[in-house]
């Protein structure tokens, strides 16, 4: 087998055999049959492989030569044959929306024995979906840590922090009337809406706990806190809520994300600066209540 596959490699791929100088410049030999002796697959029946005893045989004699078709190259992935598919999610569709398809058609219509994988922009793309959730906690957790450590109480934070899911709930409103997608960009609105909603509840809470201090009940001073801060809570919100609107009606390039972005925080913010007003003050009533209950069963002998 070395033999011919030697004769065939030196006949029609050529092979190097040494340099010569001629008129002081340095040539390179390569044996080759000519070229009308490699023009076509019945050429290699012509050629001859040298036997073990010395005498030319015909490749005829011990070769078939028939024609197939094959890939001009074959590619691997994790170390399996593989081919690769590069495509985009259509107009009006997200990468996401494309990604579940493709998942769902493999699933239906690959045969037993294949499946499929996920590489480059599209690996990323899912990797970073899953630490979405991941990434929005350790938010809520950092917001938490750092109002425990401020008002040296753990129920405190917790009241802000159910001024959170009003923002979120606004902010997914908006991508839906707008007919836009929760994206990368909208995570990011996200994640800025649980210090911006979390900066309402502050404003109340804080100044509840001061007119508790006072000696008012505990909803006397929830209503009263609502009342005297209800300008800062609109002049400081409404203000953030005009300052994103040329994200939300962005144009050119890159207006997509903008949209996305602007339109989160915008209806988040709205969400959280007006529905909070009433219910900000009702939790802290709620939660400072139950507290005070369950301290007064703890102290009883």
């Amino acid at each position: 087998m070395s033999d011919i596959t030697d004769t065939m490699q030196v006949l029609l791929g050529s092979s190097y055999v040494n340099d010569f100088d001629f008129n002081g410049r340095s040539y390179r030999v390569y044996v080759q049959a000519d070229k009308q002796f490699r023009s076509s697959p019945d050429d290699i029946k012509r050629y001859s492989v040298r036997t073990s005893s010395g005498q030319m045989m015909p490749l005829s004699n011990v070769v078939q030569v028939r024609e197939g078709t094959a890939p001009k190259t074959i590619t691997h992935y994790n170390m399996f044959r593989s081919a690769s598919i590069n495509g985009s999610a259509a107009p009006g569709y997200s990468s996401g929306q494309a990604i579940q398809i493709m998942q769902e058609l493999s699933g239906r219509v690959l045969p037993q024995g294949m499946t499929y994988s996920w590489s480059g922009l599209s690996l990323e793309e899912i990797k970073a979906g899953r630490q979405s959730v991941l990434i929005f906690a350790l938010g809520l957790l950092l917001v938490y840590l750092t109002l425990a450590g401020q008002y040296e109480s753990l129920t405190l934070p917790f009241i802000i922090l159910l001024s959170v899911p009003l923002a979120i709930l606004g902010a997914l409103l908006a991508q839906w009337g707008r007919g836009l997608i929760d994206d990368v960009y909208c995570q990011i609105g996200l994640v800025m809406l649980i210090g911006l909603s979390a900066k309402n509840g502050i404003l109340v809470v804080q100044f509840a706990e001061e007119l508790r201090g006072r000696g008012l009940s505990i909803v006397d001073a929830a209503v009263e806190a609502a009342r005297i801060r209800l300008r800062p809570i609109l002049m400081t919100s409404l203000a953030f809520i005009l300052g994103v609107m040329p994200l939300v009606v962005a144009s050119g390039a890159g207006r997509e994300a903008r949209h996305s972005v602007g339109t989160a925080v915008a209806g988040g913010m709205i969400a959280s600066t007006f529905l909070n007003l009433a219910f900000i003050p009702v939790l802290y009533v709620v939660v400072k209540s139950i507290g005070r209950k369950h301290a007064k069963a703890v102290s009883q002998p």
